[in-house]
């Protein structure tokens, strides 16, 4: 990273990997001088994890992924005019940036390494382009900088906000301006003309959530409206499924501040004619140059009738093709009848930041929604019949209708999160459309919901057709909104692509063009597609197959892109709907608006940015749409020996290919669920789930030493700060497992590099723990002594100010053997049941033990503690994956013929026992995974066996007191991940009046060593106070706080200062005994 000068601290960073091979591949160390520092590549050999200065290419205008004459592109100041692109002749040309003086004017950082690089190399689209550096400015003096940097030294300037358009408009080789990390205020609210300005970097959700006090809404919702920042919304003029209500982003859009492409500030928003000439007559600067230029080009009668006749429909609601002229024409300084002011922003909107760079956006905003709503979800033998029920829907006034296919059904049902949310699936439909209805009073609701689902009947649509009120409705949404990731769970490398999935025709031609383009890609290429659509807007996401690894792949890509746009020009559609042209659709503006209004486009660019260095090669002027992609034919797939079995996907690389860059892992913690909770703490990408596979990915494709692919500095540096959550198996569409992905990589680069000393320690815990537990009262004495604990944790390498857990008196295992059963309080035996002994309440949990046993047996279980090995949690988590498979083993010997469905295995921590269900069948041995996989269903957490025993009605709230209490609940990662925490909440819900609420929190951030670990202790502590620590301090004191996890419980302490329990303790506390009473208190 490149900081700000400071007399100080005058040096800076610039980290460049050495797998990054330039000048062709020369053996030959390659010195030279950037910003005046001297820089060199080591020779072919030196380790991937050493970090030299300077910058890396592979020759004259390639990049470091070996796109051919792509690198320079965006280095080139001048708006092209030919075909093919300007390159130099000659060497690497980012050498000559002076990124040195840039890093000394900004606050913000710099960062021109390798590293940084890789991770901004890709979105969510299928290209990839290493861009020149990555800026994240801190406010606007920064922005201002640099883009009179980027003027002087001809760099073309790429806006980011989150990273989630499909169409690659955050791709290309220039320099990054990510504003998605401090242009995040909302700067004010005007609740009486119901209007909002914020910077870029607002969260659509979380604006939202700031407006409910208010009473209104920002209406446009994305599919991916839980990280999608109003920048980007503004820049790809983004709606969603509400869009027959609500309209898209440019309908919102009232004002926006920020710099054009010579640094000047301007402010654009409405302009009466007067206005408009004003403008037109001012000064000669480059804002009223472009006034001029507009009046010159949509002033003229015959561009104005070129644009009427040859762009979109205007019947079409969603049109994003190229710039929208169309609409700015309709200003009534141009057609006095319109009575429409003359605004930029109408340009702005959809421009892909290749105009302007925001810093300031006021938004039009609308009241709430009516407060009932009814999904109506109609299920079809075809996409056909769906799209024909779609048409009597749309009389009924509905606020979305929006289809989803066969394909992506079938998608759920491999992906945790979505199996819970498909629910209301009946049989095997070829398509579902869903009807949202929504109206002030529920009786009005239900007659509109009556009365479509008669005309449906009456026209013979649909073989079932349930109806989700309220709440209920939201699994459907968030399956509908998982569809784009969903899709990336086809296994292989043949996958659903982005070349043809934004079209938009009139809705009433809605049926016959999916015909013909379905009629076309069957007969003519042989393939399938997948679709979900805004059908009610009538807007196609469709997906082909292909494998663009292969010449065939690519070709295909190619020719149904071209062949698609022919069709939608027949209907006069758009090639975009919502998702905009970027790099993907820019080529194929000419044939869908003709030459003469694309020129026109060309020429505004050339107005606004005559240097073209805003986003350069988007929309106008750019790059064939089959270059700079992820895969390209040849590429191949490496394949590894691995430890886990990742014969599923196909092996470690298309484990992480998986992820297709929804960027799902950049939702903040008040959207719900646990990923990514590096990203909520820190808010870098770097910190990303999408991060992780990309490094992965980009590496192990490509590794600098074949012989050792796992051994990268950049990944592990990537790798840090993840805490193995699990929370991307469940919540990432895609279920993309960094968890495992993560341990694979860290056992392997241990291989390389030795195992650290605090790593190899602490997963050897119980081997410590159990030296330990012959002098618990000296281990505690020290640990409760301040100074010496500060001592210990510096000698070990943890924090000085986290507490450590006490040992035990006993071990429960010794506790087990010389108790007293129980008896059942009822006089009867409800069976037998295993328990799994681990390892953290063997020795630091004892009361959780106790009131475990003690809980089963009065309930009447038999409980009997098996012979087996630790679980092997503490050797997974930090990457001791060959010393975890020796404990997974030994225990799939030892327990797998006493344990069934009738004596199922229990256990009290839920990492341990969950990694029966998750990890072991993936890494045993091959002779044992059968074994693995017969134990797995029978491994159950406490929680989960006595709701199932309640819900058989062998547990019953008899059992318990009745008295009123209130406990609040806080689930563990992995059961979040691989179960539910209904379970526990059902659990502890037994005494008939405890009432018990789920905390809405994530990950706690202690995550096993994680929070204990120096350098890791604050980033722990920050994903704590996230949600988790201010609600329990929040708390009376009277009510119980539970969970699960005894990491959680240890974080809570020190978070907090107050006490959580297993809900073992607060069941067994609420037992009544044989007298009447209840317990009380744990054994």
């Amino acid at each position: 990273m490149l900081r700000k000068h400071n007399p100080a601290k005058a040096s800076f960073i610039v980290g460049i990997n050495a797998g990054l091979v330039p000048n062709g591949g020369d053996e030959s160390p390659v010195h030279g001088t950037f910003c005046g520092l001297p820089w060199s590549r080591p020779r072919p050999g030196t380790s991937p994890g050493t970090r030299s200065s300077g910058i890396s290419l592979k020759g004259p205008g390639v990049d470091a992924f070996g796109n051919p004459g792509l690198l320079n592109r965006q280095l080139i100041g001048e708006v092209r005019t030919a075909a093919a692109p300007k390159v130099p002749a000659e060497g690497p040309i980012m050498s000559n940036i002076p990124f040195g003086q840039l890093a000394s004017r900004i606050d913000g950082e710099l960062h021109t390494g390798s590293t940084l690089r890789r991770l901004y190399a890709t979105d969510a689209s299928e290209y990839q382009e290493l861009p020149a550096g990555v800026v994240l400015p801190e406010g606007k003096d920064d922005i201002r900088e640099i883009i009179r940097f980027a003027r002087r030294n001809q760099l073309g300037l790429i806006p980011r906000t989150a990273g989630t358009s499909l169409a690659g408009q955050c791709v290309g080789s220039g320099l990054v301006v990510d504003v998605s990390k401090h242009f995040t205020r909302i700067l004010s609210v005007d609740e009486k003309a119901g209007r909002v300005r914020v910077q870029p970097g607002v969260v659509r959700n979380e604006l939202n959530r700031f407006l409910a006090s208010y009473g209104m809404f920002f209406g446009p919702e994305t599919s991916t409206a839980n990280r999608a920042m109003i920048g980007g919304m503004v820049g790809n003029n983004s709606c969603g499924s509400n869009s027959v209500i609500y309209g898209s982003t440019r309908d919102h859009l009232v004002s926006v501040r920020g710099f054009l492409s010579d640094g000047s500030e301007v402010t654009f928003g409405p302009l009466t004619p007067d206005q408009f000439e004003e403008k037109c007559a001012g000064p000669d600067t480059l804002e009223n140059r472009i006034y001029r230029k507009l009046r010159s080009l949509l002033g003229d009668s015959e561009n104005r009738q070129a644009i009427t006749e040859n762009f979109p429909r205007r019947t079409i609601p969603r049109r994003n093709t190229g710039y929208a002229l169309d609409l700015l024409m309709d200003a009534e300084a141009f057609d006095p009848a319109s009575g429409q002011p003359f605004n930029l922003c109408q340009l702005i909107a959809g421009s892909e930041g290749t105009l302007f760079l925001a810093t300031e956006i006021e938004l039009a905003c609308d009241p709430l929604p009516p407060p009932h709503a009814a999904l109506v979800c109609g299920h079809f033998e075809s996409v056909n019949q769906s799209l024909q029920a779609n048409l009597l829907a749309l009389p009924h006034g509905p606020s979305a209708c929006e289809l989803i296919d066969r394909h992506i059904l079938k998608c759920t049902e491999s992906n945790l999160a979505q199996q819970r949310n498909r629910s209301f699936v009946v049989g095997d439909p070829g398509a579902i459309l869903v009807v949202e209805i929504r109206r002030d009073t529920r009786a009005e609701a239900e007659r509109v919901v009556k009365a479509l689902i008669k005309d449906w009947k009456d026209a013979g649509h649909g073989y079932a057709i349930p109806v989700l009120w309220d709440d209920e409705g939201q699994k459907v949404w968030e399956l509908r909104c998982a569809g784009q990731g969903l899709m990336s769970n086809v296994v292989g490398d043949t996958k659903p692509r982005e070349n043809v999935e934004d079209t938009a025709v009139d809705v009433h031609d809605l049926p016959d063009y999916i015909a013909e383009f379905d009629e076309l890609l069957r007969t003519k290429y042989g393939i399938e597609c997948v679709y979900y659509a805004h059908a009610g807007s009538g807007e196609l996401h469709t997906r082909p197959l292909f494998d663009l690894k292969t010449p065939e792949g690519l070709k295909m890509f190619r020719g149904v892109a071209t062949d698609i746009a022919h069709l939608v020009k027949k209907y006069r559609g758009s090639l975009s709907g919502e998702h905009g042209d970027g790099r993907l659709r820019g080529e194929f503006i000419p044939l869908m608006v003709g030459e003469q209004c694309y020129q026109l486009m060309r020429e505004v660019k050339a107005a606004f940015d005559p240097g073209n260095i805003l986003n350069p090669g988007k929309i106008v002027d750019t790059p064939p749409m089959d270059t700079s992609l992820r895969h390209s034919p040849g590429q191949g797939t490496p394949e590894y020996e691995t430890i886990f079995d990742f014969s599923d996907v196909l092996g470690v690389v298309r484990a992480a290919e998986k992820c297709n860059g929804s960027g799902d892992c950049r939702k903040g913690p008040q959207a719900g669920g646990t990923m990514c909770p590096s990203y909520m703490a820190t808010r870098e990408e770097k910190h990303t789930t999408r991060a992780r596979a990309n490094i992965l990915r980009q590496i192990l494709t490509s590794p600098a030493d074949a012989g050792r692919p796992f051994n990268s500095g950049e990944i592990k540096e990537v790798m840090d700060l993840c805490l193995s959550c699990k929370a991307c198996k469940s919540e990432c569409p895609s279920s993309v497992d960094m968890t495992r992905l993560r341990a694979e990589f860290l056992q392997h680069y241990y291989d390389a590099n030795g195992v650290p000393l605090r790593s190899r320690m602490v997963a050897r815990f119980a081997d410590s723990a159990r030296i330990a537990s012959f002098a618990p009262w000296l281990y505690n004495a020290i640990m409760q002594t301040p100074v010496l604990r500060g001592l210990t944790n510096r000698l070990l390498g943890f924090h000085p100010d986290r507490s450590m857990p006490p040992l035990n008196r006993v071990t429960l295992r010794h506790w087990f053997q010389n108790r007293t059963a129980l008896s059942p309080r009822r006089g009867e035996g409800l069976g037998r049941v295993h328990l799994f002994c681990d390892e953290f309440t063997d020795y630091n949990d004892l009361a959780a033990g106790v009131a475990t046993v003690e809980l089963l047996e009065l309930l009447g279980y038999e409980v009997n503690l098996p012979d087996h090995a630790e679980s092997g949690r503490a050797s997974l988590s930090k990457g001791l994956v060959r010393r975890a498979r020796r404990f997974a083993e030994d225990n799939v010997r030892e327990l797998s013929d006493i344990v069934s469905a009738e004596e199922p295995l229990i256990g009290i921590e839920p990492s341990t026992i969950l990694g029966f269900r998750d990890e072991y069948p993936a890494l045993v041995a091959p002779p044992l995974r059968e074994a693995a996989r017969q134990l797995a269903p029978h491994c159950l957490m406490l929680d989960e066996f006595i709701a199932r025993e309640a819900d058989a009605g062998r547990i019953d709230s008899s059992c318990f007191t009745d008295e009123e209490r209130t406990v609040h609940v806080h689930g563990h990662c992995h059961q979040k991940a691989l179960g539910s925490v209904q379970p526990t909440l059902r659990m502890l819900s037994l005494p008939a009046n405890y009432t018990v609420h789920e905390i809405p929190s994530g990950c706690c951030g202690m995550a096993g060593s994680f929070g204990y670990e120096r350098e890791h202790y604050e980033v722990s502590m920050q994903v704590g106070s996230l949600v988790l620590f201010p609600h329990v301090q929040d708390l009376d004191s009277e009510v119980l706080v539970a969970a699960p996890g005894t990491s959680c419980r240890h974080q809570i302490h020190d978070g907090t200062g107050k006490t959580a329990l297993h809900p073992a303790e607060i069941c067994r506390n609420a037992l009544i005994q044989p007298g009447g009473t209840h317990a009380g208190g744990t054994s």
